[in-house]
């Protein structure tokens, strides 16, 4: 019984094959069955492939995007260990971080004195997080996510997420008239505002830095004076 019915469903199978064609090689699918497996591969690579994704799903490109910043962020800071030639000393870093620096220029009349100084707390409560492209915590931090979290944490003040769009706030200001809490936007990687900083006073600023994380920098130092394009007030 067994072996008669197997033998009938190859005589069918047969019969089904010769409508279409010729029947095919033992071995060897038929041309009908070879285009429709044709068809279900490049659908199953259409609905893998980012490109015809319905984004459903996690696609590869921001992958491939973090790993393309991560590279550049090494580019640059290579560039910024090379040529940052007027970093401050550690123990001024430290008189900074502790409030107890005096500064000469860093007064902004604009920002109450309690304001100012949970700017400066702020500031130093997260000196030394490791720099971390699209960090904003203190397990690691990027430039503009430090920025955002300063402000916020300290007025209650919400900054866009990124450099550049942090760069439209407030209102332009001349380097010589810089004030303690203007934002400084440098050009780092060949786009504008790709770099973010918080001024000080006496030509220093506090930043996350590729290279050191977050820390003090001097606008004096060849990277930064280069790259400097300009500072927004955003407190007036």
């Amino acid at each position: 019984m067994r072996r008669a019915a197997r033998r009938c469903v190859r005589i069918s199978a047969d019969r089904r094959v010769g409508e279409v064609g010729s029947p095919a090689p033992r071995g060897f699918f038929s041309p009908g069955v070879v285009a429709l497996m044709a068809l279900l591969m490049i659908a199953g690579c259409s609905a893998s492939s980012p490109r015809f994704s319905s984004g459903s799903g996690r696609t590869s490109k921001p992958a491939a995007s973090a790993k393309g910043g991560h590279r550049f962020a090494s580019r640059e800071a290579e560039e910024e260990r090379r040529e940052d030639d007027k970093r401050p000393a550690p123990e001024e870093i430290e008189r900074v971080a502790s409030g107890t620096r005096s500064f000469r220029t860093e007064k902004n009349t604009a920002i109450p004195a309690l304001d100012q100084s949970r700017i400066m707390r702020e500031i130093s409560r997260h000196m030394g997080v490791p720099y971390a492209l699209g960090g904003s915590t203190d397990q690691g931090m990027d430039c503009s996510g430090y920025t955002m979290v300063v402000y916020k944490n300290s007025m209650g003040k919400e900054l866009p997420r990124t450099s550049h769009e942090q760069s439209k706030l407030g209102s332009s200001v001349g380097t010589e008239d810089l004030k303690f809490g203007d934002l400084l936007f440098f050009n780092t990687t060949g786009e504008a505002a790709s770099h973010v900083g918080i001024y000080l006073g006496d030509d220093l600023f506090a930043h996350a830095s590729v290279s050191l994380g977050v820390t003090i920098s001097s606008l004096q130092s060849s990277y930064f004076q280069k790259r400097y394009e300009g500072a927004r007030r955003l407190v007036r």
